[in-house]
């Protein structure tokens, strides 16, 4: 028999310094551990040493699959027909999440201009043009998750990337469905540390890539860690995580049903609740105990709250502000008076979700942001993936002679103090008249 929840582990910060078991918390490491490294690296040097071959064996050992070369990619005829073919309801669903994330994205998109400055003598750009090859991965199987496809291709699309890839193992009718309305090129029934080995070097039958974003296990995370610096990788992901940042004026039954969304995702997933109303603590973990009662994944959650959950009550709004902060989490809910106000306060959050009326998991299929997130405190410094992550930039930078001479004196002296002679000689041999050359 699995252990009972019961209740939420109380963290008291309004008296005292934070409580050891909180500043654990806000340190967590999930998924960054490297645990999986070891034998992420084997599969690696493998498929790198022996190609199509290593993709074959490993898919054989850890997935008890069969493959050939020549049936490790689908024709996206499949994917164009599993959509004919999905539930009307179900296809609805997915149009109009995909409609609305593209409609965001184009809006996303807008910024990311090429800019510089055209002067007399002097042309200075940052100039900005999409990757040309991106893998998107998809966990398969029971972990099946569309939006995810959704919500990572898209982006790439509408940003003008050549040619979007899929790695999804064992793909589900309603994954390939997915990839149909995202405008994926081409689609790879290859999962775990291998496919990711497979588009970081490239095989005689899978294409390198120049970027992979989307969630996978810790194997596929320990991949995408290893190959950085051959490939790009949008983050390092951990187990999904929620602060609900709760007052006075909070429902309980809603603040549980919230924590709730994210503790069934894995037993490893993080569900917080910070409060400046103590009494709230008690009535969110009463609701908790109903709502988990008939909750098909009560097992997942029950263990994702009892070990990485907690309730921290502080004593002040600010308070809220300061330990949602500490905290940096992917999801971030305010369910308190004024929550656009309290927003703006904010600096560290994946996603902030204002007000009762937006549930994290609005965010997590139709509202419009990806909800590709950075974990485990990396909302600290980095940020969702979105258009900037599917394109590059390049400076150009173009002066004429008199721009040149202006600058001149400055760069030899630099390029002195730090004992580059040769730098100084390239500047100063472009101003010397030119010597005529003896034909």
């Amino acid at each position: 028999m699995p252990e009972p929840f019961t209740g939420l582990p109380v963290l008291d910060l309004r008296h005292a310094a934070p409580p050891a078991r909180w500043r654990q918390l806000c340190e967590r490491s999930f998924g960054l551990d490297g645990e999986a490294d070891q034998s992420a690296r084997a599969i690696i040097a493998q498929v790198r040493n022996e190609g199509d071959p290593a993709i074959i064996e490993l898919t054989q050992r850890f997935e008890q699959r069969s493959l050939t070369a020549d049936t490790f990619e689908l024709p996206t005829a499949r994917a164009a027909e599993a959509l004919t073919q999905l539930d009307p309801d179900l296809r609805r669903a997915l149009e109009q999440a995909a409609a609305r994330v593209r409609s965001f994205h184009e809006l996303q998109a807008r910024a990311l201009v090429t800019s510089g400055r055209d002067t007399p003598g002097e042309q200075l750009q940052s100039r900005v043009a999409p990757l040309a090859r991106v893998a998107v991965y998809a966990p398969g199987g029971t972990a099946a998750y569309p939006s995810s496809v959704l919500h990572a291709a898209i982006p790439a699309k509408v940003v003008g990337v050549d040619e979007v890839v899929l790695l999804t193992p064992r793909p589900s009718e309603v994954v390939l469905a997915a990839a149909a309305l995202a405008g994926v090129d081409r689609i790879f029934q290859l999962g775990g540390a291998q496919a990711i080995a497979a588009v970081a070097f490239g095989t005689a039958t899978v294409p390198r890539v120049d970027k992979i974003v989307g969630p996978g296990n810790a194997y596929v995370t320990a991949a995408k860690r290893l190959v950085f610096g051959r490939v790009d990788i949008d983050s390092i992901a951990g187990p999904s995580e929620i602060l609900v940042v709760a007052d006075h004026t909070a429902d309980p039954e809603l603040v549980a049903a919230d924590l709730i969304s994210q503790a069934e995702h894995d037993v490893l997933a993080s569900p917080v609740l910070l409060t400046s109303d103590p009494a709230l603590v008690d009535a969110v973990s009463a609701a908790l105990h109903r709502q988990l009662d008939d909750l098909p994944r009560r097992e997942i959650a029950t263990a994702a709250l009892r070990d990485q959950g907690a309730a921290v009550v502080v004593g002040s709004r600010r308070a809220l502000a300061e330990q949602a902060d500490a905290y940096a989490p992917e999801h971030l809910e305010l369910l308190v008076e004024d929550p656009a106000a309290l927003a703006a306060e904010i600096r560290r959050a994946g996603a902030i979700f204002v007000g009762p009326s937006t549930p994290e998991a609005a965010g997590d299929y139709t509202a419009g942001p990806s909800h590709v997130l950075p974990t485990a405190g990396g909302a600290r410094f980095s940020s969702p993936l979105g258009c900037w992550d599917f394109v590059r930039y390049t400076s150009v930078l173009a002066l004429g002679p008199a721009q040149l001479r202006e600058q001149a004196a400055a760069i030899t002296t630099l390029a002195r103090a730090e004992g580059l002679e040769g730098h100084a000689r390239a500047v100063e041999r472009r101003l010397k008249p030119r010597e005529p050359t003896n034909t």
